[in-house]
C-alpha cells in the first residue's frame, strides 16, 4: 500500500514538474496571437504573448505597444495598456512610459482580441475598414519584462 502512494505521488510530482515547464514555454508570439484571433472572432483568445516593442504610440489616453513598427502592419500585436495601468507601470520601469519600454522584450497576459477599425472621412465611416489584433491591458501586472 505504501509503495503504491510513494509511485502516486512521485508520478504527480513528475507531471506537476512538466506542466509547470509547459507553462513557461506556451506563449505565442505575435503571429500566432493574430491567427488565433481571427479564427476565434468575434471572440478572444486568453493567452501570454511575447514580443519586442518596436513602436508606442498613444490614442485617448491609452499607451499602444506594438510588435511591428507600423500598427497598420496585418502581423502586428498592438498592447492598449489603459491610464490606471500606465501608472503602476511607471512605478516599475520608469518614465516615460513609451521610451522605457520600446526595444524591450515584454511577456502580457491577456485575451488576443481582433479589432475592426474603420477609416473615416469627416467623422464619417467610408464603409472601408481592417483588423487590428489587441490585448487590453487593465492592470499593471499582466505586463512583465523578459529582458
Amino acid at each position: 500500500m505504501n509503495r503504491n502512494a510513494f509511485v502516486v505521488a512521485a508520478m504527480m510530482l513528475a507531471l506537476s514538474g512538466c506542466a509547470a515547464e509547459r507553462v513557461l514555454t506556451d506563449d505565442m508570439v505575435p503571429e500566432q496571437a493574430v491567427m488565433r484571433a481571427a479564427q476565434a472572432a468575434p471572440h478572444g483568445v486568453p493567452g501570454s504573448f511575447r514580443f519586442r516593442v518596436q513602436a508606442t504610440g498613444r490614442q485617448d489616453g491609452r499607451l499602444f505597444l506594438n510588435s511591428e513598427a507600423d500598427y497598420r502592419d496585418q502581423r502586428n500585436l498592438s498592447v492598449a495598456v489603459l491610464p490606471a495601468a500606465q501608472v503602476g507601470l511607471e512605478s516599475r520601469f520608469g518614465t516615460p512610459l513609451d521610451t522605457v519600454l520600446k526595444g524591450r522584450d515584454i511577456r502580457v497576459d491577456g485575451e488576443a482580441m481582433r479589432v475592426r477599425i474603420d477609416f473615416t472621412a469627416d467623422g464619417a465611416p467610408t464603409g472601408k475598414y481592417y483588423y487590428q489584433t489587441h490585448v487590453v491591458v487593465r492592470h499593471a501586472d499582466q505586463i512583465t519584462p523578459i529582458n
